[in-house]
């Protein structure tokens, strides 16, 4: 297959940006589309020109760094599916294929197409974990835990924070990903009692790393690449507004 790739080039945060075109020939339609950017790196640098910097790192769809606008559409055109598992038989032969950080003010360009996403660890950090004695293992069937619950954890678990709700909100917000976070930890019975302070910790940090406000529209839902749901963010409002209460009223 042959693609003309149209790719932001920026040095640093502090240079100007601009879309740079490279040619391709021959390639396999079966690579992934990161290998395929491999490629053209390999014959950048055989011509003594500086590679594209572009994260990655299981290339499996699980980890979430590899994360890129692709023809306008963060991770590309296919549903559920991130930029590392996109295969280059998923674009038409000849097609002209467009490259593009994501775009966020939280989300600082470092290089090229790799952002600093930081931010999402100051939002773990401010309640993505529970207080507990520290010790020997418990006994694992020593807290029953309905499959429903369990289930609905595991779903909110499957977040990769790779930050495509953000670069896809209008607002810039991330509300889905501190949903999901969230959630993983409020649904289960080792996180209930510090979820009302969890939920208002998290929201507070993200708020401070300079996200927006949810926009209500679903965007952030239709571009995950693990279709974690907006229903998140309902019982997350919940949990904010419940601890706002209790601080006022008390228990």
């Amino acid at each position: 297959m042959k693609f003309q790739l149209k790719i932001w080039r920026q040095q640093s945060p502090l240079t100007q940006g601009r879309f740079e075109t490279y040619s391709l020939d021959h390639i396999s339609p079966d690579i992934s589309f990161l290998e395929m950017l491999d490629q053209l790196n390999s014959q950048l640098e055989a011509r003594g020109e500086t590679p594209i910097v572009f994260e990655s790192d299981c290339r499996e769809g699980i980890c979430g760094s590899c994360g890129m606008y692709v023809n306008g559409e963060p991770h590309g055109p296919i549903r559920a599916t991130t930029t590392c598992q996109l295969q280059m038989r998923h674009f038409e032969d000849g097609e002209t294929i467009t490259v593009e950080p994501w775009r966020a003010g939280s989300f600082p360009i470092i290089r090229d197409l790799m952002v600093d996403r930081t931010s999402f660890d100051a939002i773990i950090q401010a309640g993505g974990y529970i207080s507990t004695n520290t010790g020997s293992a418990p006994e694992a069937n020593s807290l029953p835990i309905a499959k429903k619950v369990a289930d609905a954890a595991f779903d909110a678990a499957a977040c990769i924070g790779c930050g495509a709700c953000v670069a896809t909100c209008k607002n810039a917000s991330a509300m889905l990903f501190v949903s999901a976070k969230v959630a993983h930890l409020n649904k289960l019975p080792q996180g209930q009692p510090e979820r009302f302070d969890r939920a208002k910790q998290m929201v507070k940090a993200h708020d401070a790393a300079g996200f927006g406000n949810c926009s209500n529209e679903g965007e952030c839902e239709a571009a995950c690449p693990k279709e974690i749901k907006m229903t998140h963010i309902s019982q997350l409002n919940r949990h904010f507004l419940l601890g706002k209460l209790l601080n006022i009223f008390g228990d």
